[in-house]
């Protein structure tokens, strides 16, 4: 059962370029939609976004209280982010209704050893980190589990179809795409080898440098020249 997690969040008059300076206030400007509603305008305080978005990211329903009033049932659907800082800069909620399946994404949890790893040397390669799934709102998850200890040899893999999805979810992905699957270890030849191509690309980097000064030099003295 999913732990309730409430939000506060006020009406917004304020769009359009006026919009930046509500964020030096310490506000996170955003917009509430969704099917067969009307999009309102809001602001939710900047700290108190991160938290919630940290418990909940976006496969978990959040209680949205508008002015105080009676919460609302939403999904954080997306997030605008500074290129820089990478804080939130805008967020879009999505108001479900508690009756109609949604189409959503929920991360993968990695659990358990893969034996091919631990006592075969292999390297872990995760496909995916997540899954496209559908489902009354109330069947959300915030993760799904995916049990490592399955991989025991090289020739192991897990897909879609090996996980066990919670009840009422249904995973939207192709049956036999590839989650998870261990890789053998290079051997001595195959680190010798690129190891080699490694070097030779420095080398080739070097000599284009050095042409490139050459002709830099080139270009200077002939400008001297013409001075």
């Amino acid at each position: 059962m999913q732990t309730t997690v409430t939000l506060q969040a006020q009406t917004r008059d304020i769009v359009g370029k006026q919009v930046r300076a509500l964020r030096r206030t310490g506000v996170v400007p955003a917009v509430l939609y969704g099917h067969g509603l009307a999009s309102r305008n809001l602001v939710v305080n900047a700290a108190d976004f991160a938290k919630t978005y940290k418990q909940a990211g976006e496969s978990t329903l959040v209680d949205l209280a508008i002015e105080g009033g009676e919460p609302v049932k939403v999904l954080i659907h997306d997030i605008d982010r500074d290129r820089l800082t990478l804080k939130p800069v805008h967020v879009d909620f999505y108001q479900v209704k508690m009756t109609e399946k949604l189409t959503t994404e929920i991360p993968f949890k990695f659990i358990g050893d893969a034996p091919a790893v631990k006592e075969l040397g292999g390297i872990l390669v995760k496909n995916l980190d997540k899954v496209e799934v559908e489902c009354l709102p109330q069947d959300l998850v915030h993760e799904i589990e995916v049990d490592l200890s399955k991989l025991a040899t090289f020739e192991d893999a897990i897909l879609i179809k090996d996980i066990i999805a919670p009840s009422g979810i249904a995973l939207l992905a192709k049956p036999d795409e590839m989650v998870a699957v261990v890789k053998p270890p290079r051997s001595e030849e195959e680190l010798a080898a690129l190891t080699s191509t490694v070097e030779e690309k420095v080398e080739d980097v070097k000599v284009l440098t050095e042409e490139e000064k050459a002709k830099r030099e080139a270009a200077k003295g002939a400008k001297e020249e013409k001075e």
